[in-house]
């Protein structure tokens, strides 16, 4: 993987803000994200003990596939991502569309997923209250927000960001006091559930472990906001994934060895586990932190997907009425709203576990989608230099694609099949609309030419 010596960026009517270090910092709280927090006692229950191995694998998965990234917004850097590649590789509108609606679904599903998170056994520190209706009441909360409108700046993502990894550098340290004092069990980092083998446990807790490593995708939207994108972007996507990913290994190998298998498949809030055990710190203190992760993550995945649903509308994608705006706010109104009860009836319909897998099922077909596009675009030249992946990556992110597909369980596919259909339904609703109105301005066009030529004679 090379890239070869930049030069000018292209013009933009952005403001280039976005410096090397910035991008580092943004990459890694997206990718940090909460989803670590929630996880790990789901991914004891499909690996036992053994998660740092799924999460190893998911973590080399993840840079097949930034591989291919590292690429195409170097050689193409300019807002629009995925579903942009998919346009100019496939040229085929419907293909740019279910791409783009597969970013919006899983944005939707995760911070449905996230919202259950949130109501789990964090909060549960401080209240006890159903989780169902308390995560529908934090949606509400996350949209009145969104509504008001949200003065983003990278300022507020590096405070997030350390937050988020204040709360995971904590549980290593704390799980390494326990471990140094005689506690904890290391013998429990090679156990698997019964009657489960290495390669079914390896795979299994891929699938779910590939969630916490996804959101470096999204990066891909600021591209012409960052300066000397072609030189700083693949530094700060593949630093960014693999510090991410050392510090899950050491969690993965703190967890499974202080906490009791039991305890940690059994908690909603796993990390809270290891802080119980360790004791030296105020369980409310480590709740904070966690919920702050948890709800920054849930916001930040609501904020993209109502301004995606936007930018769709925009472009005449989706129907009109999703790019209505909120008066003197300037926000948009119906996408946040449309979002906010799709992100609401997903909370009714499965746990955190199955809702990370259908976000992972999204996201797959988006990858897949990514990864043969950069092939395809080979053939494409550009005067500028760009990173280039080494040839075999792309091939191998297909593989991993696909392979991770056909782990999903029928109820994932359920789920991602109705929301793609939802999708359709818009899409063809959009286009109906669009020929009708083409067909009546060629009707008033066809009119008027003919009253000018009457009145000519």
């Amino acid at each position: 993987m090379t890239a070869a010596p930049t030069t000018t960026d292209r013009p933009t009517r952005l403001a280039r803000n976005v410096t090397g270090p910035l991008l580092f910092l943004f990459m890694l709280g997206d990718v940090l994200g909460a989803g670590v927090y929630a996880l790990v006692g789901e991914l004891s229950g499909e690996a036992g003990g053994m998660i740092w191995l799924p999460l190893l694998v998911a973590l080399g998965m993840a840079l097949l596939t930034a591989a291919s990234y590292a690429e195409l917004v170097t050689k193409y850097p300019q807002a629009g991502g995925s579903a942009v590649y998919a346009q100019r590789a496939f040229g085929r509108p419907l293909v740019s569309f279910l791409v783009g609606f597969c970013m919006l679904a899983a944005g939707v599903t995760s911070a449905a997923g996230l919202s259950l998170a949130f109501a789990g056994d964090y909060l549960g520190t401080f209240l006890d209250v159903p989780a169902v209706p308390t995560a529908i009441v934090f949606l509400a909360l996350v949209a009145a927000l969104n509504l008001r409108g949200i003065k983003e700046s990278l300022r507020a993502n590096v405070v997030m960001t350390a937050v988020e990894l204040s709360g995971l550098v904590l549980v290593v340290v704390l799980g390494a006091i326990v471990l140094g004092r005689g506690d904890g069990d290391v013998t429990r980092l090679s156990e698997l559930p019964a009657e489960t083998g290495v390669a079914a446990a390896t795979l299994g807790g891929a699938l779910i472990a590939f969630y916490s490593f996804v959101g470096f995708e999204t990066s891909a939207n600021i591209a012409e906001e960052v300066r000397d994108v072609r030189r700083v972007y693949p530094r700060a996507l593949f630093g960014a994934i693999a510090t991410a990913g050392l510090v899950y290994l050491l969690v993965a190998l703190v967890a499974p060895a202080v906490v009791p298998l039991e305890d940690l498949q059994a908690s909603s809030g796993p990390l809270l586990e290891v802080v119980k055990v360790a004791g030296g710190v105020p369980l409310e203190l480590f709740s904070v932190v966690a919920l702050v992760a948890v709800a920054n993550g849930a916001l930040l995945t609501m904020v993209m997907a109502s301004r995606l649903t936007y930018g769709m509308a925009e472009e005449r994608l989706l129907p009109s009425v999703f790019g209505r705006v909120l008066p003197g706010r300037r926000t948009p109104v119906v996408a946040i709203v449309a979002t906010t009860a799709v992100a609401m009836a997903l909370t009714l319909t499965g746990s955190l576990a199955d809702l990370a897998s259908t976000v992972v099922l999204l996201l797959l077909f988006v990858f897949l989608s990514t990864n043969v596009a950069v092939l395809v675009l080979r053939r494409d030249r550009v005067e500028h230099s760009h990173f280039r992946a080494w040839t075999p990556l792309p091939v191998l992110a297909v593989g991993t694609c696909l392979l991770l597909l056909t782990q999903q369980e029928a109820k994932h596919w359920l789920l991602a099949g109705i929301l793609l259909a939802l999708g359709a339904v818009l899409y063809v609703a959009t286009r109906h609309r669009d020929h009708a109105s083409t067909d009546r301005a060629e009707d008033d066009e066809r009119e008027h030419e003919a009253t000018e030529a009457t009145e000519g004679r």
